[in-house]
Formats: C-alpha cells, sequence, structure tokens
C-alpha cells in the first residue's frame, strides 16, 4: 500500500465527523487581501501558494463553531504558525539562535501586548502575531493568556530543538521523536482556542486534568503521525530523519514501506484508545461539563481537521482532489 493509499484508509477508518463553517472561504479571501498590507514580500505564485495553503479552512475544520470574526483570528494565528514553521524548516531556515531570538520576542510579545523586548520578532510577522493576538489578550482572562503563552513557548522550544539536532545532524530515535514532536506540531497551542471560541475558559484544575492531558496528548499523536504520512516525500530530504516513519526505518531497519505500515498501526491503536478514553470522562459538575465537552471536542476536530485539510492543502502531495465540501 503507498503512503497515499494508507492516507485514504485512514481518512476512511476515522470515527470523528467532518465539519467546516460555510464562511470558511470567506475568510481566506480576507487573509490573501491582509498579508500584503502588513509587508510580506507576496508576489503573485506567493499569493497562490497561500491560497492553495488554505489556512482558513484548516482553522475552520478546527472551530467549526467560531464566528466569522473569531475565524478571521484564528486564521491570523494559524498564518502565523504556518509562515515560522517554514522560516525554521525551509531551505534557508533559521539558525538556532535566530529561532531563540524568535521564541523570546514573541513570548514578550504575548506578554506585553504590542511591546516588543526582544529583536527576534520584527517586521510583518510581528504585525500579524499583534494583529491576531489583539482579540484574544482583550478577551480572555490573565491565567488563559499565560496557558497559552505556555503552550507557544513549548512549541517554539521543541523547534528550536529540532533546529539544533538538524545543526549537528543528529537523528532522533522513535521514543525522543514522538516526545518532541508533541511540541513541534503546535496542536498544544490549539487547544486553548477552543476556549476562546466558546467563550468558556476552563479552570487549571480541569485543563490539566490527568485523564484529559492523556486524550489531549493522543490527540496530538494522531494529527501528528497523519502529518508524517502526508509530509514524508518531503521530509526525506529536509527533515533530518524528524518524521515518524523515518525514525521507525532508522530503528528497527526496516524498509521504508514496513514503516509506514507500522505507523498506520500505531495510528490505528492511538485512535482505539482516544475514543475510549473519551469515553471514560466523568462528570464535572453542571457548570463545568457543557466547557468540557467543548474542549474534548476541539481536541477531536484538530484530528480530523488535519486529515481532511491534508487533501485540500496544496501543502501535500496527496491534495489532487478538488477542495472537499463541509462533510
Amino acid at each position: 500500500m503507498t503512503t497515499g493509499e494508507t492516507l485514504r484508509a485512514l481518512r476512511a477508518e476515522c470515527p470523528i465527523p467532518s465539519r467546516l463553517p460555510a464562511h470558511a472561504d470567506r475568510v481566506q479571501g480576507w487573509l490573501l487581501g491582509l498579508l500584503p498590507e502588513l509587508g510580506l514580500p507576496l508576489d503573485d505564485a506567493a499569493l497562490r501558494r497561500l491560497s492553495r495553503g488554505a489556512f482558513a479552512r484548516y482553522a475552520g475544520r478546527l472551530y467549526p463553531e467560531a464566528t466569522e470574526a473569531d475565524l478571521r483570528v484564528l486564521t491570523a494565528l494559524f498564518t502565523w504558525f504556518f509562515l515560522v514553521d517554514d522560516a525554521c524548516d525551509g531551505p534557508n531556515r533559521l539558525t538556532p539562535e535566530q529561532i531563540r531570538a524568535l521564541r523570546n520576542g514573541t513570548l514578550a510579545l504575548l506578554h506585553d501586548g504590542t511591546r516588543l523586548r526582544q529583536t527576534g520578532l520584527t517586521g510583518p510577522l510581528r504585525r500579524l502575531l499583534v494583529l491576531a493576538w489583539r482579540e484574544p489578550r482583550r478577551r480572555m482572562p490573565a491565567r488563559w493568556r499565560q496557558r497559552f503563552a505556555d503552550a507557544v513557548a513549548r512549541h517554539l522550544d521543541g523547534t528550536w530543538q529540532e533546529a539544533i539536532n538538524k545543526e549537528a545532524g543528529r537523528r532522533p530515535g522513535v521514543d525522543e521523536y514522538v516526545e518532541l514532536r508533541r511540541s513541534t506540531s503546535a496542536a498544544e497551542v490549539s487547544y486553548p482556542l477552543v476556549e476562546f471560541v466558546s467563550g468558556r475558559p476552563l479552570p487549571d484544575p480541569v485543563y490539566h486534568h490527568p485523564l484529559l492531558r492523556q486524550i489531549a496528548r493522543t490527540g496530538n499523536d494522531l494529527l501528528s503521525w497523519y502529518n508524517d504520512l502526508a509530509s514524508l516525500e518531503r521530509d526525506r530530504t529536509t527533515a533530518g530523519g524528524h518524521n515518524l516513519i523515518l525514525a521507525l526505518q532508522a530503528e528497527l531497519a526496516v524498509s521504508e514501506a514496513e514503516a509506514v505500515e507500522r505507523t498506520a498501526e500505531h495510528w490505528r491503536e492511538a485512535m482505539r484508545r482516544f475514543v475510549a478514553l473519551r469515553a471514560a470522562v466523568p462528570s464535572f459538575g453542571p457548570a463545568l461539563d457543557e466547557a468540557v465537552a467543548d474542549h474534548l471536542d476541539g481536541i477531536a476536530y484538530a484530528v480530523r481537521g488535519t486529515i481532511d485539510w491534508t487533501f485540500e492543502s496544496a501543502r501535500y502531495p496527496v491534495s489532487t482532489a478538488p477542495p472537499a465540501s463541509g462533510r
């Protein structure tokens, strides 16, 4: 079975429903008009690539209940993370020192609003994050903002560690890679944004409840491993072994085809565990159960949204069909 066939098979097996708000494509049009205004050096070809990246559809699939205004905020945030990912992982990628400076500048902005204490976040990237962060900062309490900033810090720390590994030519083993991937995927950044959309931030003891954390970690693995399958063609030459298939292939001394199949089986096992864990979540009381359900739905939509977006974004070679509908 080819990698593309494996991706399609796992998509068909996914029990999580697919959703997409009707205004996602309007928000994508808004984004394409916004980015040149922020000073991003985009020619027609770059704008076409951004358009075909379908970042608004990705954000919409993760947050199908978002209003059009909130989906603009989320799409701007998603775009910021994708631009940072491209800067850190492209052919002219940032050095570990530059990534560390970007990380420090980003956290300074998240903590201080529009102030910039470091030089690592400047120009269009800074302006995009200032725009995207304005509404969450205004609406959400300080403890939520700290939780979000902590998740961003973990993500950028993971990105920095991956850059260190690549610079040293060091390929992680499977266990080390799985743990690092939980940071570099940015899934932990996406989870608090469910509370921004719902307007019901969870108390820290509930958000960090061991069972909810286990569900979040499993959801993170599901979307990360699916993405590793989708990006394998590119990662063979650019990832320095930072891909689950490549890590399995090296550690177990198996063929790429077998490593793909083992990754698919890991994914299936994780999905079975995800479903069982979610069914075991207890009641947290009438005042919190709806917010907990929103949080769990958000983790599930991050998995399903990643799957569906993979087939409609030009970032991956499997996206050969026309954009999918909301179902």
